[in-house]
């Protein structure tokens, strides 16, 4: 009973850990398979099944759009980190840094940066608060580990997805070739009839 309970636990944390993409089930029994409700006909099938995977193609785009963009992010998070850590290091000394920052695409600005203990960060949605050096540093931190952990776990998905992609299209061929096989056998029945 607790082996039961066990592989069912294993069975809803897998289902869980993949953003709530459903598992393509292997057509072992064609013959079965066909007998299922909904599947009527060879067509019926191969369109629900085309359908599925449909659904997938269009997880894998959203997935890919959220890799690519957490991808941009992680350099931009590490970037941010490096400079606060060379703030960290200037803020006690007396001399301005002198710097050029991006005043807009491909315009850049000299400035000198006196040694402070604050920084501002852009959030997102033209939001940007005042932070001490270590609390931002500490939440880059945090955000760095978050999205390159999010990261892993869209590569994981994604390898996922191509493994329902497989099924789905190896369940497509056999259900094709049932098909062509039940029509080739009915010819033969006809002809031999005819016959």
């Amino acid at each position: 009973m607790a082996a039961t309970i066990d592989t069912s636990n294993a069975v809803q944390a897998t289902k869980k850990k993949h953003l709530g993409i459903p598992e393509a089930i292997f057509v072992q029994d064609v013959d079965s398979f066909m007998k299922k409700p909904g599947n009527e006909t060879a067509d019926s099938a191969l369109r629900k099944l085309d359908e599925q995977h449909q659904k997938y193609k269009y997880m894998e785009l959203n997935l890919s759009q959220k890799k690519l963009r957490l991808k941009s992010q992680i350099p931009q998070i590490s970037q941010t980190l490096e400079i606060l850590r060379h703030m960290q290091k200037k803020k006690d000394t007396k001399t301005p840094m002198d710097t050029h920052f991006l005043l807009a695409d491909n315009v850049y600005c000299k400035a000198s940066v006196p040694p402070t203990d604050k920084v501002c960060l852009w959030l997102g949605a033209n939001v940007m608060l005042e932070y001490d050096i270590d609390e931002a540093q500490a939440l880059l931190e945090k955000n760095l580990s978050t999205a390159s952990r999010n990261c892993e776990t869209l590569e994981d998905d994604l390898d996922f997805l191509r493994d329902q992609f497989t099924t789905t299209e190896v369940n497509m061929a056999r259900v094709y070739n049932w098909d062509v096989k039940r029509r080739s056998k009915e010819n033969l029945l006809k002809s031999a009839e005819k016959s």
